[in-house]
């Protein structure tokens, strides 16, 4: 746990930490940046991002990293632990006029040492597809600024495509491309193909191939990141407007929401496994979410101001459950194919009703433990143990954990409601509300796999918060009018709708296919009666109810009334619980590392990697992986450092 310092020391720049794997330390010597190695001015740039890939190249030095910093472009050789960083050699550097680079991805799949696939997205909202290694500028999408104007926020390689590619802009929407297809000449046109809670999905009109194959409009204001599943199967989406909305990718069906405690969320990460979800942003929390259960299962409290980056150490997460241990300690490559034979989706739901059984059944102890990271503006990077006395709070607790506050997930509800409360409140809110609760959170069905997973986890009360946590039960919330994912919500019209989403029905085909839009045509109809019966819902919703239950500080810092009456609907519900009423955890480490705002965390297999706002990219040794720059790295080589 990180102590509070005073004066000097609380601005002095670290060089190493400890945490109970060993030391972490900053190898100096494998600092990349511009070459001239002079800090950039940063102000009104975009945030510099790093990318890596490994090219597979016999030498055995085979990875490659690209990173922005400010109107430049470099691609070096990363020498990672084993040497030092040589910034007189770049392979590729750019250098952009009128645009900045903000965000790019490589193509794991189509890497090769002679060839890479590097997209690029830029501030004017144009993404590049460039070859650093041939030097060759392959293709430019949305070069005519015709499909959408506003900066480029996040670009993804579709997991297991060559060619497509996700492209978010600051204007809320995401755009699937195809490298394949051109752009045309005139803006695109429209058709809507599937529509759901504050989300919707329009495939391109044409009658030749172009991009876009599809929009997606998602919330309100920018979308800041989007994080693909391990599995491919799931688009995980932070938004501006504070809510984080989970989609199944191939048939867009919104899985679950969640609300930020307060602001815009600004960056969002899958475990290993696929099961959490960790998200950041203006709150200056880390928030847990758990993917099977949709809700908020902890909060992490550390940075002191917006939280840039959060990504999981698939080198120190571990699962190990009685059956044979699922350890993701490996390289990159080797943790993909767990993946690809069945760690997926379909293994974290058989593993997660594993631990429900033994939660009722078995007394023998549960070793879990996920290590995520997050960095932020406030220049401190967080490392944060997730461990099975706060996923399975009705445990009992393996080891005593000071720093964790977990009252209010063990103790009983201070509401007045008893634990019979909860059947009855289940069973009667199922038939009075449910259709409200499947039309704001399922427009148009969950599909069969989502059916099954849903009620084997909320028919078991004993692996999940109780259902009676102050205020999360009244009547009016648990119908989640913002379009939360409730326990309930898998019951009740589905029925009617599921057979519109079955699995055939991927929604990347329908773009492809004309008829693809013929096959959600019955949902429009279906839809607007629904949301008919919402605004219905939404108008008998007592305004008077609602701000008596929301805290006079929401009130202050939420600048419009609609702001207020949506935030205080959903403080206190599953979307977003009150502080007291979820874990919160302390960082295992919490350290000044940057003068500049933190941008980039990455996790190597021997090192990981952080990137702050004036173009420096950081390597930081696991333990006992230093090679050959322990002899370089000390003190003496870094005056401005300290070690603590």
């Amino acid at each position: 746990m990180a102590a509070e310092g005073g004066g000097k020391e609380m601005n002095e720049i670290k060089t190493q930490f400890t945490t109970r794997e060993g030391v972490y330390k900053l190898l100096t010597h494998s600092e990349y940046s511009r070459p001239n190695r002079v800090p950039f001015n940063s102000q009104g740039s975009n945030p510099v991002k790093v990318s890596f890939v490994n090219v597979n190249d016999q030498s055995g030095n085979g990875d490659r990293i690209c990173f922005n910093v400010g109107r430049e472009l470099y691609f070096y050789i990363y020498k990672g632990v084993r040497k030092a960083a040589d910034l007189s050699k770049p392979i590729d550097k750019r250098i952009y006029k009128g645009t900045q680079p903000t965000c790019h991805d490589f193509n794991p799949i189509t890497a090769t040492a002679e060839s890479v696939s590097l997209l690029v997205g830029f501030s004017a909202g144009q993404v590049q597809l460039i070859d650093p290694i041939k030097k060759e500028t392959s293709k430019l999408f949305n070069e005519e600024r015709l499909i959408d104007k506003s900066r480029v926020t996040c670009v993804r390689w579709v997991p297991g495509s060559e060619s497509l590619f996700l492209v978010a802009h600051s204007s809320g929407s995401m755009y699937l491309y195809n490298v394949e297809n051109t752009c045309g000449t005139t803006a695109p046109h429209y058709q809507l193909l599937k529509q759901g809670e504050n989300y919707a999905v329009h495939t391109c009109k044409s009658k030749s191939a172009r991009n876009p194959l599809l929009r997606w409009t998602v919330g309100e204001g920018a979308l800041n990141e989007f994080a693909f599943s391990p599995d491919g199967k799931f688009l995980a989406c932070a938004s501006q407007d504070g809510f984080l909305r989970v989609f199944g990718f191939d048939a867009a069906e919104l899985h679950g929401t969640m609300k930020s405690y307060f602001g815009g969320l600004l960056c969002v990460c899958w475990s290993p496994d696929g099961r959490y979800i960790v998200a950041g942003g203006e709150d200056d929390l880390v928030t847990v979410w758990s993917f099977s259960d949709c809700r908020v299962i902890a909060r992490g409290h550390g940075h002191k101001s917006w939280v840039s980056v959060v990504a999981f150490d698939h080198c120190t997460t571990s699962v190990e459950d009685g059956d044979p241990p699922a350890e993701f300690s490996g390289s990159d490559e080797e943790f993909h194919e767990q993946i690809h034979f069945g760690a997926g989706r379909d293994r974290a739901n058989s593993a997660h009703s594993r631990l429900s059984k033994r939660n009722s059944t078995d007394s023998r102890p549960v070793s879990v433990t996920y290590r995520f990271g997050s960095v932020g503006q406030d220049t401190q990077m967080c490392l944060w143990d997730l461990t099975e006395d706060i996923l399975f709070p009705h445990l009992p607790l393996s080891r005593t954990r000071t720093h964790t506050n977990v009252m209010s997930a063990t103790s009983p509800p201070a509401t007045g409601q008893t634990t019979t409360n909860t059947t009855t409140t289940t069973t009667t809110t199922t038939t009075t509300t449910t259709t409200t609760a499947v039309s704001a959170n399922n427009p148009s069905g969950t599909n069969g796999k989502d059916n099954v997973s849903n009620s084997s986890t909320s028919g078991n009360p004993a692996n999940s918060l109780p259902s009676t946590l102050p205020r999360s039960n009244s009547l009016p919330h648990s119908t989640n009018p913002t379009g939360g994912s409730t326990p309930n919500s898998h019951t009740g019209s589905n029925s009617s709708t599921t057979t519109t989403t079955t699995k055939g029905n991927s929604i990347i085909d329908s773009a492809f296919i004309a008829t693809g839009v013929s096959k959600f045509a019955t949902l429009s109809l279906h839809d607007s009666r629904k949301e008919r019966h919402e605004k219905d819902h939404k108008r008998n919703h007592s305004m008077g109810h609602i701000s008596s239950k929301s805290s006079d500080k929401l009130n202050q810092l939420s600048s419009t009334r609609t702001a207020k009456a949506e935030a205080a609907k959903t403080l206190g519900t599953t979307l977003c619980p009150r502080m007291e009423e979820v874990p919160l955890l302390e960082p295992l480490v919490c350290k000044k590392i940057a003068h500049e705002r933190l941008t980039v965390l990455i996790f190597l297999e021997d090192c990981l990697v952080t990137a702050c706002q004036e173009g420096f990219v950081c390597t930081w040794a696991r333990p006992g992986k230093v090679g050959l720059l322990s002899s370089q790295n000390n003190p003496a080589n870094s005056p401005s450092g300290t070690v603590v």
